[in-house]
């Protein structure tokens, strides 16, 4: 994959975006009505082999917050927070990733959504976004990426919801457009085929065909894409400069329905193609690394009040 090329899931924003706007295409709520919703997430990806000699893992944490509002039956608005750690630790090797280029990386992020909906089949939604990437100890003051996802969605039956989508986001050093597809398709009682609109360790974009089983669980498979840049610690390895991660996570999921409002879901899987780069604070390339396949495992438990 190379660093340069237009991939619409990129951004760690088009994830918030998708997810944030996910509720709103699933379900119509009535007019005066708010709903709130929240997650927490852990996750912890097993050592994986680099290309350059030595090992690394990763631990992580994120929680998410959504407020959507539905002003009238043409317009919804809402409101998103979400904040994402992750504890990277290296050894071995004789490369520029054996010194642990980066440690503790945070990325807090919020966003806007604006939901119009001019007849009960068609969806036009926007949602600005902001994040702010940064290892512990780097500018905040210069971590900032954001931008906005625009989407339309079509319904064509109860079953079968259709979208396109664009992303423009102004990320470290760095502007880029890029379209998505979405799909929500309810191909029988028990099987659908969609973007797995929730947050969780792999991520919201991509796809995923689930199968429920009764009503209380559901197992499912799918893949999706993660790449996303910080900015890396003002007296680190490489002051100010930045770094990117990138991979394809391939994974499994069961969710359990604790209640009608609240589920915990397992995930597994492992992430494939993926690939480590150190960058100078102007985004001019310094280092990069590709790694094996890398194990995965997390629960996400998520609710709505």
């Amino acid at each position: 994959m190379s660093c340069h090329a237009l991939r619409p899931t990129r951004h760690a924003l088009i994830l918030l975006a998708i997810a944030f706007a996910g509720p709103a295409l699933a379900q119509r709520i009535p007019p005066g009505s708010t709903v709130v919703s929240g997650g927490v997430s852990g996750y912890f990806q097993f050592d994986t082999d680099r290309d350059g000699g030595g090992d690394f893992n990763v631990t992580g944490a994120l929680g998410s917050v959504d407020v959507l509002h539905q002003w009238s039956p043409q317009l919804g608005v809402g409101l998103s927070l979400r904040y994402d750690y992750e504890h990277w630790s290296f050894s071995g090797g004789n490369s520029t990733f054996a010194q642990g280029p980066w440690g503790d990386i945070n990325r807090p992020g919020t966003g806007l959504l604006f939901v119009y909906t001019p007849s009960p089949d068609l969806n036009f939604i926007a949602a600005p976004t902001a994040q702010w990437a940064f290892e512990s100890g780097a500018s905040t003051g210069d971590a900032l990426v954001w931008g906005a996802t625009f989407l339309a969605t079509k319904v064509f039956s109860p079953d079968l919801t259709l979208g396109l989508g664009v992303g423009v986001f102004d990320e470290l050093e760095e502007t880029r457009a890029f379209p998505f597809v979405v799909v929500r398709w309810q191909i029988n009682d028990r099987l659908r085929l969609a973007n797995p609109f929730r947050a969780g360790p792999a991520g919201g974009a991509g796809l995923e065909l689930s199968y429920r089983i009764d009503d209380a669980w559901e197992v499912a498979a799918g893949g999706t894409w993660r790449s996303y840049r910080f900015r890396l610690d003002r007296d680190g390895p490489y002051p100010g400069g930045i770094g990117e991660s990138r991979s394809v996570p391939l994974f499994a999921r069961a969710s359990w329905a604790l209640s009608k409002d609240t589920r915990v879901d397992f995930y597994a899987g492992a992430l494939v193609a993926g690939k480590l780069e150190v960058m100078d604070p102007n985004g001019n390339g310094v280092a990069s690394e590709d790694y094996d396949a890398a194990p995965i495992a997390g629960i996400t438990w998520r609710t709505r009040f």
